[in-house]
C-alpha cells in the first residue's frame, strides 16, 4: 500500500487544530506536567532502566501496535495481546490513550497486561493518559514515555524510537534529544521506526489535534534526513497510510471496545524488508 502525499495542503489542514498541552475544561482534564516536565522525568527514569534490547533467533520478527484503548473495557484489549501471542510477536507497543486517565483504569490495564520477559510491552503515554491529573499513574506503572528499545536479529539491529506527544507537542527538550539520537545513534541500525500517540496528518475532517505545523516541518525534514522508515501513530481513530519521501506514516485504528472500526497495527521484519498490515477485530 503506498500512496503520494501533497505535505502542504496535509500541514496546513493541521493548522486548524493545535494543542499546546491539555487545558482544563471543568476541572477535568487536567495535565499536571508539561511536555518538556515530563520529558525530564522519562529521561531520569531513562538514566536508572537501560533500554530494552530485544534478541529474536531469525531475521523474520514480528511487531504488534495498538494504540486508543480507552480502557475501561478490555475486550479488544485481550484479543490484542491474543493476537501477539499467537502471531509470537517479539514486542507490542502501546501508543498512548491507554486508559482515560483514572488511576482505576490504569490498575485495570496494568493487570491484563503479560510479564516483560515472556511478551515485552512498551507504553507511550496519549492524551487521555494524562487527563485527570494521569501522569502519575502513567510514570508510577510504566516509566518513561521517551526511550528507545532495539531488536537484534543474527545479520542486523534496528531502532524504535518511543515519542511522548501526549500534550499535542514534542516540545523543545525532547526534539532536541530525537536530533541528537538520529545523528549519533541512528546510524549504526539498519531500520529506524517512530511510535507516537498524535498523528502527523489527517485525510479527513476531525476535531482531534496534531502537533504545531511549524513542528511538524521540522520533524518531517528531519524523518527524511535520517531515514526513518516509518511513524506509527495512533490518536484519530481510523486507519490511514501515506508516504513522503521514504517514510511511511500510520494512524491506526482505535481498539477501545464497542466501535465500529476497532483494530490494531502489524509490522512484518522479512531479510530486511518490512511489511505491514492493518487487522481488524471482529464485531
Amino acid at each position: 500500500m503506498e500512496h503520494r502525499l501533497n505535505i502542504l495542503p496535509v500541514l496546513l489542514m493541521a493548522m486548524s487544530f493545535t494543542a499546546c498541552e491539555i487545558a482544563d475544561i471543568g476541572g477535568m482534564l487536567l495535565s499536571d506536567q508539561s511536555v518538556n516536565q515530563r520529558f525530564e522525568q522519562s529521561m531520569s527514569w531513562n538514566a536508572r532502566n537501560p533500554y530494552r534490547e530485544i534478541v529474536v533467533p531469525s531475521d523474520d520478527y514480528v511487531i504488534l501496535a495498538m494504540s486508543d484503548s480507552h480502557v475501561g473495557g478490555t475486550d479488544n484489549l485481550d484479543h490484542f495481546i491474543h493476537s501477539a501471542r499467537e502471531l509470537n510477536a517479539s514486542a507490542m507497543v502501546m501508543a498512548g490513550d491507554l486508559t482515560t486517565g483514572h488511576d482505576k483504569d490504569y490498575a485495570i490495564f496494568q493487570q491484563r497486561l503479560p510479564l516483560q520477559d515472556s511478551l515485552p510491552s512498551f507504553q507511550i503515554a496519549g492524551n487521555h493518559d494524562l487527563y485527570f491529573k494521569g501522569w502519575g499513574g502513567f510514570y508510577s506503572r510504566f516509566g518513561s514515555s521517551t526511550y528507545l528499545f532495539t531488536v537484534k536479529t543474527p545479520v542486523a539491529e534496528d531502532l524504535f524510537i518511543c515519542l511522548d506527544t501526549g500534550g499535542g507537542t514534542v516540545g523543545s527538550r525532547q526534539l532536541n534529544w530525537l536530533k541528537d539520537v538520529l545523528e549519533n545513534i541512528r546510524p549504526d541500525f539498519r531500520h529506524c521506526i517512530v511510535f507516537t500517540h498524535n498523528n502527523f496528518f489527517r485525510n479527513r475532517r476531525t476535531a482531534s489535534t496534531n502537533p504545531p505545523v511549524e513542528e511538524l516541518y521540522v520533524l518531517v525534514e528531519l524523518f527524511l534526513k535520517h531515514q526513518v522508515d516509518m511513524v506509527v501513530t495512533g490518536h484519530d481513530h481510523r486507519q490511514y497510510a501515506e508516504v513522503f519521501g521514504n517514510t511511511t506514516y500510520i494512524t491506526m485504528d482505535a481498539l477501545m471496545d464497542g466501535l465500529e472500526h476497532s483494530g490494531f497495527f502489524q509490522m512484518q521484519f522479512n531479510d530486511g524488508i518490512i511489511e505491514y498490515t492493518f487487522l481488524n477485530i471482529p464485531q
